[in-house]
């Protein structure tokens, strides 16, 4: 028989039921609009300014591209101007991340910059294609850019004077070129001073006596790359160590990096980051 007794604890029971799939409910809510939240809190927004090497340039350039399009509400702007420029600007927070190519310097160091090394990189010395010399020792590259080697026929090539061509003194493949090659003396002062590595390169390729140096990154059919104490300027060989002429590319901020341009960084040194850097021409550093 039911009792009075029997249909109290039953509803009893129902309203527990209610009560326990109301507090699911809620719960469930709470932690759809907890997730939102955390999503929301995720989007990235505002202006991301970068200035610096005009070697790493092209690679910001393509980097910022693909950041903008997966962070609609991100504006990045990338400039050249030189690796210390852009270290300088860093400093001064006139750019929220710098672009080396090269190592940091003590006294950058001591200003509060960080460093983060973001690819490696070759120097290619290359001459016009049209000049019959195939390689150089590091020995005749730095004689002939402190004036003692003047001539292409006392290296191999025809009877011509050498076109000496580098970079201004804020670049960081110059500074790079410097310590691998020059031993730090100076470039004859004749050498023609370009500030850019596409100007280099539109120089030598507009002159068969010219030699220069830029990022293997940039280098094209306009211009050939030199051997260098016999090795080839190669992927290959910049990664095994056998090629002396490479320096790393790095970002640089005043401090630690934080919010946008943290983000930034995180990006490119993640597995896409460093996949885009290898087919634009670079080596991962991973």
């Amino acid at each position: 028989m039911f009792t009075w007794k029997k249909r109290r604890g039953a509803a009893s029971y129902f309203l527990i039921g209610l009560l326990m799939a109301a507090i699911v409910v809620i719960g469930g809510c709470g932690q759809a609009n907890s997730d939102d939240q955390r999503q929301a809190g995720t989007q990235l927004s505002g202006t991301l300014n970068i200035a610096g090497s005009t070697s790493v340039q092209p690679f910001s350039e393509v980097l910022a591209e693909e950041f903008m399009s997966r962070h609609s509400g991100v504006q990045v702007n990338v400039q050249g101007g030189g690796s210390t420029q852009g270290i300088t600007a860093a400093v001064s927070g006139a750019a929220d991340i710098g672009a080396a190519s090269r190592e940091l310097k003590d006294e950058e160091i001591a200003q509060g910059v960080i460093g983060y090394a973001i690819a490696l990189d070759g120097i290619g010395v290359v001459v016009n294609p049209a000049n019959k010399v195939e390689g150089l020792t590091a020995e005749q590259v730095k004689n002939i850019y402190l004036g003692n080697i003047k001539n292409w026929k006392d290296v191999g090539g025809k009877d011509a004077p050498i076109t000496v061509v580098t970079r201004e003194e804020s670049s960081g493949t110059r500074d790079a070129f410097l310590n691998i090659i020059m031993g730090k003396e100076n470039i004859i002062n004749s050498a023609i001073v370009q500030n850019s590595t596409g100007a280099v390169r539109t120089t030598v390729s507009g002159d068969r006596n010219a030699i220069g140096y830029i990022s293997l990154a940039t280098v094209t059919d306009e211009v050939k790359l030199l051997n260098i104490d016999g090795v080839a300027a190669s992927i290959e060989n910049v990664k095994n160590g056998s090629y002396k002429l490479q320096r790393p590319f790095n970002y640089v901020t005043k401090g630690e990096a934080d919010s946008l341009a943290k983000a930034f960084i995180d990006f490119v040194l993640s597995d896409e980051g460093q996949k885009i850097i290898e087919e634009e021409g670079a080596f991962s550093i991973k």
